[in-house]
């Protein structure tokens, strides 16, 4: 499993009060896609971050949007997208432009993308990882409290 050797979640103590954080999450895929959204949303506001959602079409459009709403004033964004491998080199190369696209956008606004795109080889191995009932990990929730432990880092960084 993909989560072997994975920090234990611990959001006890975690204050995001004042972060505005978008999620942005793929309609591809939609059980998938929903329960990654839903692991997102519950830590966001179990951490009391102020949340906003878009919806992209698919994971190819999550970087622009990205860069939209950091732009438009998002502390982090949180960018959730689902992969299935099919018979074709499309899975290879939109795999490859949403994963160098979101790590552009982090870079140069110098703001935090959570890493949510599942790049899989079947649809259950996205069940088995979207939070829903009976999946083995969260990814939606791991990518929305990376997004957030590194917007808190940045922030205590720029007031030292």
């Amino acid at each position: 499993m993909s989560g072997h050797g994975s920090p234990e979640r611990n959001l006890e103590g975690l204050d995001a009060s004042g972060l505005k954080v978008t999620i942005i999450a793929g309609t591809w895929h939609e059980q998938i896609a929903e329960g990654l959204r839903a692991g997102a949303r519950r830590t966001l506001e179990a951490v009391g971050a102020t949340i906003s959602e878009v919806e992209a079409p698919g994971s190819f459009e999550l970087p622009v949007l990205a860069k939209a709403a950091l732009d438009g004033g998002a502390d982090a964004v949180v960018a959730l997208g689902v992969i299935i491998r099919g018979g074709t080199p499309h899975f290879d190369f939109v795999a490859d432009a949403a994963t160098a696209g979101l790590t552009q956008v982090a870079v140069l606004t110098g703001k935090p993308v959570g890493f949510g795109v599942l790049t899989l080889d079947d649809e259950q191995q996205g069940i088995d990882r979207a939070g829903l009932p009976g999946s083995k990990e969260d990814k939606g929730a791991e990518a929305a409290e990376a997004a957030v432990r590194t917007a808190l880092t940045l922030r205590r960084l720029k007031v030292s």
